[in-house]
């Protein structure tokens, strides 16, 4: 097809799905904000996959939700291509069993925010196009239980966990869980630095030296499945817990407020994503989880985001833990 006819060809499936000069200045201004370049054809497929996502994203924010969705870096993409990207290729089933955290007495505080509390938790960072968010939930919650027992906050090597940590029952691009990276390094005796082994986004070949190693793991503590209050008592007492949980079409658009579903499982074997919650707390009577992302800054609350707290969503009790340094 020459390129003149695939010009016209893709003008008219432009046209068929009405597009209009709106759609094209929101969808350049887009662009630009976010410098993405495209040739033609990708031009066209863009620019009708990014004005049905803001479609969405507009009669979502004129019902009645307790959560905005926006406009960010992914909204080029149809969830199905998200996916792939950024969650495991597969659920991991994070087997139903019973934990080895046994709950405080509390009493609990009302609400809690570690980043509010110290020098203990790390700027957000970006797992780029690998499904590797299991790393950086094991990171993040590593780098803040090393920080809260000796007042250094370190940022920690994922690229380790994506490279080395397979013997585990984990699979680097394509998912783990953060219950089993604590075990990798808790076994290895250790995890290396951010800056001295560095993330790249693809799985590479295992590079650990034993004697660069940063922080350490005594024990594995995971909360029983399904035990939410569990969760609670050991964010409210001790520190920032792992979780996984399922994320749907409408969470890949969320912007802020409180996150809830009626579409996502809450089942051990559906969770494709894997997070960190520093906090909890309540908005007009709305308890929720406060969580860090590993989707950059940009998206969300300044990379961050509410999911709603006491109802097990998307799964999100379903498998929690923290290491023991």
């Amino acid at each position: 097809m020459n390129t003149l006819l695939l010009f016209f060809v893709l003008v008219s499936a432009a046209s068929a799905f009405r597009l209009s000069e709106q759609d094209e200045f929101h969808f350049k201004s887009w662009m630009a904000q976010y410098n993405k370049m495209y040739s033609l054809r990708e031009y066209y497929e863009r620019l009708q996959i990014f004005t049905e996502n803001r479609r969405r994203i507009d009669k979502h924010n004129a019902g009645n939700h307790s959560f905005t969705m926006g406009l960010n870096q992914f909204s080029d993409m149809t969830f199905g291509e998200f996916q792939k990207s950024f969650l495991w290729s597969e659920p991991q089933n994070c087997s139903a069993t019973k934990g080895n955290y046994l709950s405080s007495n509390g009493p609990h505080p009302d609400s809690i925010d570690w980043r509010k509390k110290g020098n203990y938790v790390t700027d957000v960072k970006n797992q780029g196009g690998c499904g590797s968010c299991w790393t950086f939930s094991t990171t993040g919650c590593l780098e803040s239980v090393t920080a809260i027992a000796t007042g250094k906050l370190i940022p920690l090597s994922e690229q380790q966990l994506v490279d080395c940590a397979q013997d585990f029952n984990n699979h680097g691009c394509n998912g783990g869980l953060p219950s089993q990276a604590f075990e990798y390094i808790m076994y290895s005796k250790g995890l290396m630095t951010e800056k001295d082994y560095p993330y790249t986004a693809i799985e590479g070949t295992c590079n650990y030296k034993p004697e660069m190693a940063a922080a350490f793991v005594k024990e594995v503590m995971n909360i029983t499945a399904y035990d939410e209050m569990g969760m609670v008592d050991a964010v409210g007492t001790r520190n920032p817990v792992s979780f996984a949980f399922e994320v749907t079409a409408d969470f890949m658009h969320y912007h802020s407020g409180v996150y809830t579903s009626s579409k996502c499982h809450n089942t051990t074997d559906k969770v494709n994503h894997a997070v960190l919650a520093v906090g909890y707390g309540e908005d007009n009577g709305t308890p929720y989880w406060i969580v860090k992302n590993s989707w950059s800054s940009s998206w969300g609350i300044d990379g961050y985001f509410l999911i709603e707290r006491g109802r097990n969503m998307c799964g999100l009790a379903a498998c929690s833990s923290f290491p023991v340094v």
